[in-house]
């Protein structure tokens, strides 16, 4: 894929997918072929290796190699596969962004510089050196909450308008901006948010990155779908099962485990028991869901019709 066909490429349903661990902290390459064929089974329209959900921030180099080198090996051309090239600054985004090149990434995905606090002009600045850098295109990744600084519709509309990313994951949570983007650029703009999908795509959003969407892509590519077709009754009623099944994320005792483990883990907790992946390991320091727990989430995937009684 080269940077001037992304844009009519990206859209649909692209999941951020786990990145999944054998009992000894390894990447489990044969659950990762399963989740990926399960994706494609669903009809998702491209994947995201090494998002949040794949728990970037705490790949070691083995690791985040790994786990690209397993998607695009399984993907085989199918649809685009999408990298995290997600690091604290310039330098080692361009260092990631080209690895997942070389492995065969279609396009990287980048958010903002973080532990430093950028200026805008910095941002932008990091964007061009990090486009000029690779042969892939550049989707732009917002997600405050992880990395301070946003990318505000005024940052996006320069970025678009100087051509140094090809699109937008939003995982802001700022629906208003989400408009706002889509009003001033013709960028091929995906939710990362779970339970306002329908809207985000009705507004005229090209599509969804969600999480959950490991947990159950059939659902997703039902409510995108259904959206396109102007059917709201039926992307409505999706909707409400997913928002059900999203509360597998709320389950942990964040008193005890940090709302990252309580998240990835449930992920995890799910799609091992739906038998997509064989061990719900997350990467250290994020501490594992209880039994309690675990069982908790699969009376909720029982109830959202993923689980057999």
């Amino acid at each position: 894929m080269t940077k001037e066909l992304t844009k009519s490429a990206l859209h649909g349903v692209i999941p951020p997918l786990v990145t999944p661990l054998d009992e000894q902290g390894e990447v489990d390459r044969r659950s990762l072929e399963r989740v990926v064929s399960d994706q494609l089974d669903a009809g998702v329209h491209g994947v995201f290796v090494g998002g949040s959900t794949g728990e970037i921030a705490l790949l070691d180099t083995a690791r985040r190699t790994a786990a690209i080198e397993v998607v695009t090996g399984t993907v085989a051309g199918a649809v685009p596969v999408l990298a995290g090239a997600v690091d604290t600054g310039t330098l080692r985004v361009v260092e990631h962004a080209r690895q997942a090149v070389r492995l065969g990434a279609d396009a990287v995905v980048v958010t903002t510089p973080f532990y430093i606090r950028p200026h805008r002009d910095e941002i932008v600045e990091h964007f061009r050196q990090v486009h000029a850098a690779v042969d892939a295109p550049v989707i732009g990744y917002d997600i405050v909450s992880a990395t301070g600084s946003r990318l505000t519709a005024d940052i996006v509309a320069e970025l678009a308008s100087s051509g140094l990313i090809a699109g937008l994951k939003d995982s802001s949570g700022d629906l208003a901006s989400f408009r706002e983007i889509l009003r001033r650029t013709e960028l091929p703009a995906f939710t990362g948010s779970e339970l306002l999908a329908d809207t985000a795509v009705q507004l005229g959003g090209a599509g969804i990155v969600p999480g959950l969407g490991n947990v159950d892509p059939h659902g997703y590519v039902r409510l995108y779908r259904a959206v396109r077709e102007s059917d709201v009754e039926a992307a409505s009623a999706e909707q409400d099962r997913l928002a059900r099944l999203f509360a597998i994320t709320s389950v942990a005792d964040q008193r005890r485990i940090g709302l990252t483990a309580s998240v990835l883990g449930a992920y995890k907790a799910a799609m091992a028991l739906r038998g997509l992946i064989d061990h719900p390991g997350t990467h250290p320091p994020l501490l594992p869901l209880n039994e309690a727990e675990t069982r908790t989430i699969a009376d909720i995937l029982s109830d959202t019709g993923l689980l057999g009684s």
